[in-house]
């Protein structure tokens, strides 16, 4: 079994394979569990909710970093060496998966073997818009063929909680029926925040939502939305004058009330866009990591939130 019992002896030997100064341990690594290293947020979130208090979990993207930009130090390649289990999304942060590849001496599930990857249209007839995203390019999502933010269809997170549970019950079979408990706790959570999606959205006067970038393409196909991206997946891309134009026309057809930005991208774009139109501009968050705002809000209550703006915006009774 694959636990680091001595993991600070264990990255010691780690770091100096790798020639990496200043390399450490995980942190909290004293537990005899398995120690976990989740690549983002809401699979850290997973990971937190199956262990319980037998793992140990460690995030590779800090609260208020980019996930998508994620460069690992030193230290975090030491991570992923001494790591039990390594659960990532490969493509989604190109750093994490040359690190699996290269170091990872224990499991690694890579989530897009549990999740199908999907493709998402919001205006599918704009060539301009098409035209914007062959330019631009989607994302510097590496390899992922599809849209990454699987986690945004909280159903998705089901099957990966059982995933978890099934890797750690394999390192640590001394806690297998309690790691395969608190996933089926976890996805009793999970189908309850998807039966509120369902009702919250299930009778409202528009159902087209205006986002920053379209990260949203999950939500939107499981509970009847329409996604309408300023940008494509990428949100740092600017937009063309013409597909500011087609907003426009989008905004005022559809009677859009609300411009929807993110936390951790630069809200300008949606903030002039709004101002020009005279709509309002409201956080929908594409849950990707935590600012020190959200520091205190797990996935449920964040996801929640993002409900509660839907349900404003769209005019749900």
């Amino acid at each position: 079994m694959n636990i680091r019992r001595a993991a600070g002896s264990a990255t010691a030997v780690a770091c100096a394979s790798l020639a990496l100064a200043g390399c450490g341990s995980s942190g909290s690594s004293s537990t005899d569990g398995p120690t976990v290293l989740a690549s983002f947020y809401p699979l850290a979130f997973v990971a937190e909710r199956v262990g319980g208090d037998d793992v140990t979990v460690e995030n590779l993207t800090q609260p208020g970093a980019e996930s998508h930009d994620l460069e690992l130090t030193a230290r975090q390649v030491g991570q992923v060496a001494d790591a039990d289990l390594v659960v990532y999304l490969q493509g989604f942060q190109p750093s994490v998966d040359a690190a699996v590849e290269q170091n990872a001496e224990g499991a690694a599930l890579n989530t897009a073997d549990v999740v199908e990857l999907e493709h998402h249209e919001s205006d599918e007839d704009d060539e301009q818009h098409d035209e914007d995203r062959d330019e631009h390019g989607d994302h510097d999502h590496g390899d992922l063929d599809g849209d990454p933010h699987i986690w945004l269809d909280p159903t998705n997170l089901v099957s990966i909680a059982d995933a978890v549970a099934e890797h750690l019950a394999e390192i640590d079979p001394d806690h297998a029926e309690r790691y395969r408990a608190n996933a089926d706790e976890l996805a009793a959570e999970l189908n309850q925040l998807d039966s509120e999606f369902a009702a919250g959205l299930e009778q409202c006067e528009r159902d087209t939502i205006v986002v920053a970038h379209e990260a949203f393409g999950y939500l939107a196909d499981r509970y009847g939305l329409h996604q309408v991206g300023i940008a494509g997946l990428d949100p740092d891309a600017e937009p063309s004058p013409e597909r500011v134009a087609d907003i426009h026309e989008i905004v005022e057809a559809e009677d859009v009330t609300t411009i929807f930005y993110e936390r951790l991208v630069s809200p300008k774009v949606a903030e002039t866009v709004a101002a020009d139109l005279g709509v309002e501009t409201a956080v929908l968050d594409p849950i990707e990591g935590r600012t020190d705002e959200t520091a205190d809000q797990d996935y449920l209550a964040l996801m929640r939130a993002n409900l509660e703006a839907l349900r404003a915006a769209n005019g749900c009774g």
